[in-house]
């Protein structure tokens, strides 16, 4: 380690930059955000930092550098365009032991500021030592996307409580276990969005029995989206990273399983059609039954877990019995499909309304308004209708929808094994059969079919 990573308190301490340019303005930010009392020793400043002064905010030295400046100074920044101006900058604070950086030379530094994620009081610092900046904010930029804002929220809410849980449970390990209870379930979630008053309930009833209790258990319906691990929404990646145990189905790509927790533990419920490894009331009972053990159940659905995903009827069973339960959209597969496949749902001059229907079969029938579904000018997606492709295509046609109407079919949609095929209400069941399109896909019937050939993008169609 060539640097000692350490947080200093700046709050009221009097602070000096020399520099009045764009990057001094930079640093004037992120040392006022600290609380400092900052001098900017500048002849002239730039028009932000000379309103910054003019509100108070900083006191404006309106000179060149002077040695005599950095005297008293619990931390000094230089950062002008002239090496030598730096250089007297560093040699003179570090003859009195004043920490100094001067920006983008580590070698007149005798400290380095570092990438920093700020979720006040959470407060992340990323450095490579000076010697690739950009690629410290590259991955600050990563930590900025897996941290939700509310994690500093969540920070403020665990300190306000930290003498109490101190006080109630003094022994050592029985008090990590009981935070890592809280921060990683149900509470914490309570506090990141934004219901605090809940939670601080919620905490309450915790230390009443200084946390002798078993650990809540919650369910998580989460969303995978259409397939890619790059749709996953930021919130579904976090819950999925914390889950004990995952309860999924043929339906999610393996690439996403792999970004689950890998102690986690996996249970195949199973969704391929007429052969589910357990019934649905089977699976929802056995969500209700791990939660009921302490446990932070994943449901992991493909796509949207309200499209289709009989997400519904699984919240009302957890409701029933009273178990926590949050439901993180995804996003559908019909819009991760139609986009991947360059196939717009709606289109001003060939569809403005698209409708999402099931080709699944119920009392041995598919159950569709087909009125509604042939009308012009539209769009209609349907999911689960590989196995009744032929039916489908049948009945458009016998409902008034010519048989030369654009049709589509796009299997595994936005992932690397995505193929699409694409025809007619005519031909495409005997499209899908020859090209053994299979399970997970969805069938697009309309005009803006015709489009795919123009605006397909990601990977070419078969046919």
């Amino acid at each position: 380690m060539d640097y000692f990573p350490i947080f200093l308190k700046l709050q009221g301490a009097s602070c000096l930059l020399v520099g009045g340019g764009e990057v001094a303005l930079r640093k004037a930010r992120l040392l006022l955000s600290a609380g400092a009392e900052l001098t900017v020793a500048a002849p002239e400043l730039t028009p932000e930092l000379a309103e910054m002064a003019r509100q108070g905010q900083l006191t404006h030295l309106r000179a060149c550098f002077d040695p005599a400046q950095v005297s008293g100074r619990r931390l000094v920044v230089a950062a002008t365009n002239e090496r030598e101006v730096n250089r007297q900058v560093s040699a003179s604070c570090q003859a009195l032991n004043i920490p100094v950086n001067v920006v983008d030379d580590p070698e007149l530094s005798s400290y380095i500021t570092p990438a920093i994620v700020d979720r006040s009081p959470l407060v992340i610092a990323v450095s490579t030592g000076g010697g690739v900046p950009v690629l410290a904010r590259l991955i600050r930029g990563r930590l900025e996307s897996l941290i939700p804002s509310g994690f500093g929220r969540l920070a403020r809410f665990a300190a306000g409580f930290r003498d109490r849980v101190k006080a109630g449970i003094p022994d050592v390990e029985r008090r990590r276990a009981f935070w890592e209870s809280v921060l990683e379930g149900p509470l914490a979630e309570a506090v990141i969005n934004g219901d605090e008053a809940a939670a601080e309930q919620a905490m309450e009833r915790r230390l009443e029995d200084a946390g002798a209790e078993a650990a809540q258990g919650a369910v998580y319906l989460v969303g995978a989206g259409p397939g890619n691990p790059d749709l996953l929404t930021f919130r579904a990646l976090r819950l999925m990273q914390q889950a004990d145990v995952v309860l999924h189905d043929n339906l999610v790509a393996p690439e996403l399983l792999e970004l689950v927790r890998r102690d986690a533990e996996r249970i195949y419920v199973g969704k391929a059609r007429a052969n589910h490894a357990l019934p649905q009331g089977d699976i929802n009972l056995l969500m209700v039954e791990l939660a009921q053990q302490g446990k932070r159940v994943l449901r992991l659905k493909g796509g949207d877990p309200f499209t289709f995903g009989r997400g519904g009827e699984e919240i009302e069973t957890l409701a029933a019995h009273g178990v926590a339960f949050e439901v993180v959209p995804g996003i559908t597969s019909a819009s991760g499909a139609a986009a991947y496949a360059g196939i717009p749902l709606t289109h001003r001059d060939y569809a403005q309304s698209v409708t999402f229907v099931t080709g699944h079969k119920q009392d041995g029938s598919i159950h569709l308004d087909w009125p509604a579904l042939t009308r012009p000018a539209q769009t209609v997606v349907v999911y689960m209708g590989v196995s009744t492709a032929q039916e489908l295509c049948r009945a458009f046609i016998e409902h008034g929808k010519p048989a030369a109407t654009p049709a589509a079919a796009v299997e595994w949609a936005t992932t690397e094994r995505q193929r699409t095929v694409a025809g007619t209400l005519q031909d495409l069941p005997e499209l899908m059969s020859r090209h053994h399109i299979a399970s997970p896909a969805l069938i697009i019937v309309g005009e803006v079919v015709g489009l795919a050939d123009k605006l397909g993008w990601y990977r070419t169609r078969i046919h």
